[in-house]
């Protein structure tokens, strides 16, 4: 998980001031050494840790308190604001050409995920944007680019401008431009050659690229796996290419976060998406402040309401309103909440959108495998109809041959039917709280 280590422990340093009724000097300083260890771990650059640090002391130090804060708060607020600015500040927004198509560049190094991320890309654009995007296969050096690229866009249903192996890239480009423009298409997604390092050759076809089409982004991908390698990428090429934008790749992954931290402070270029897993649907708009927020702890409701728009049946969460009322919730509506859930991404993911998660019992340092999920799925899919609708009827028997079906044990067959019986009682408490205060439940997953 990026940032987990970070994570906590800036947690850990933040909740020892949290409560203080006075914050004097040598309280700043105690604090900001353990944040200043706590990035250098993360991988942070450090020069961007030393000129971090010195603007929380310059701010926190004879700050004036809010009357609604204590001055604990008021120093985590500083940290907060300063570490939504190191990312970037606000939400960078893709360019908009004011005549289509809008052409972007994809550049980058070999195994940065360039060509997958091309394609997330086209589809966050289509999704989430309503366009119309194109791909075209400009990486000529590998076949297997070309391919792959074609691959995805079947996927996804994308057309993808290729003429093979043996054309110039600086042609096909160009070419790709005038057939965007003839279909109608008002973006333009080029995925260029990566090598395995910077060098000559690479940046000056880049730069005959860039030179034919004029993109109105170069989108750099770089895999946040490499911590300050990819700072280092990053630097290089935004001297050769004067890059728009840093697309990270694998952030879901286990990283330090060292490079999210450090792109915007050393290059001056905004990280714009963040890939959070392989499938295609797996790329994010980078929000600075959300991500602040979440690695001290503060939760991210917003992106977790937006992930929840765009997986959940609006019909759905309203008929499962009703069942939970009535007490008539079953095992099939449990397998389809768990599908829309699983969907929005690997679950100790969205337990950390949730504010103070972290600090529940029973959450906290709570290890969330998704290979449970396919364990519960399992059993209820070994059940009969009549088990599902009614698991009152369970015997010894029938939880034996349920076991055997799905390839766990009695115990765990046993174990969820007790979760699923709490989980009903709890659901219909808390739906009819709810409806004395004359406001529906509508929750997509519970």
């Amino acid at each position: 998980m990026a940032f987990e280590g970070l994570s906590d422990r800036l947690q850990g340093t933040i909740q020892k001031i949290k409560g203080k009724g006075k914050v004097n000097e040598q309280d700043v300083k105690e604090m900001t050494r353990e944040v200043r260890l706590a990035l250098l771990e993360a991988d942070v650059n450090f020069k961007v840790v030393k000129d971090f640090i010195k603007k929380i002391r310059e701010r926190a130090v004879g700050q004036e308190v809010m009357e609604s804060l204590t001055p604990g708060q008021q120093v985590i607020k500083i940290v907060k604001e300063e570490l939504s600015e190191l990312m970037g500040g606000d939400e960078s927004r893709i360019a908009v050409a004011k005549k289509p198509p809008t052409v972007i560049m994809m550049v980058g190094l070999q195994g940065a995920g360039k060509t997958t991320t091309a394609g997330k890309l086209a589809n966050l654009l289509r999704k989430s944007y309503n366009r119309k995007p194109m791909l075209a296969a400009a990486d000529v050096y590998r076949p297997a680019a070309i391919d792959q690229l074609e691959t995805i866009g079947k996927q996804l249903d994308f057309p993808v401008y290729s003429e093979g192996t043996d054309a110039d890239p600086v042609d096909i480009a160009r070419q790709a431009v005038e057939e965007a423009k003839e279909q109608n298409h008002d973006y333009l997604i080029i995925d260029t050659a990566g090598r395995l390092h910077i060098d000559g050759e690479l940046m000056g076809e880049l730069g005959r690229v860039k030179e034919a089409v004029n993109p109105d982004e170069i989108f750099l991908v770089v895999d946040a796996m490499t911590g300050q390698d990819a700072v280092n990428v990053a630097e290089s090429f935004d001297e050769q290419l004067d890059i728009s934008g840093v697309l990270l790749t694998k952030l879901d992954g286990d990283t330090r976060g060292g490079a999210a931290l450090s792109i915007k402070a050393v290059t001056g270029k905004p990280i714009k998406f963040v890939g959070m897993g392989e499938k295609l649907d797996a790329l994010e708009v980078f929000h600075p402040e959300r991500m602040a927020s979440r690695i001290l702890g503060m939760g991210d409701m917003l992106s977790l309401i937006e992930k929840a728009e765009t997986q959940v049946d609006e019909k759905q969460a309203k008929e499962l309103e009703a069942k939970m009322r009535n007490a008539s919730f079953t095992f099939d509506d449990f397998l389809e909440q768990m599908a829309q859930v699983k969907n929005m991404g690997p679950l100790d993911e969205i337990i950390e959108m949730i504010p103070g998660a972290s600090k529940m019992k029973g959450l906290k340092n709570a290890s969330f495998d998704d290979k449970q999920i396919v364990h519960v799925e399992a059993i209820i899919q070994s059940m009969t109809k009549k088990e599902r609708n009614d698991p009152s009827v369970m015997n010894a028997s029938r939880k034996k041959r349920i076991a055997k079906g799905s390839g766990t044990s009695v115990s765990e067959v046993n174990r969820l039917l007790k979760q699923f019986n709490e989980m009903k009682k709890m659901m219909k408490q808390f739906s009819n709280q709810k409806g004395k205060k004359g406001k529906g439940m509508n929750f997509p997953f519970m």
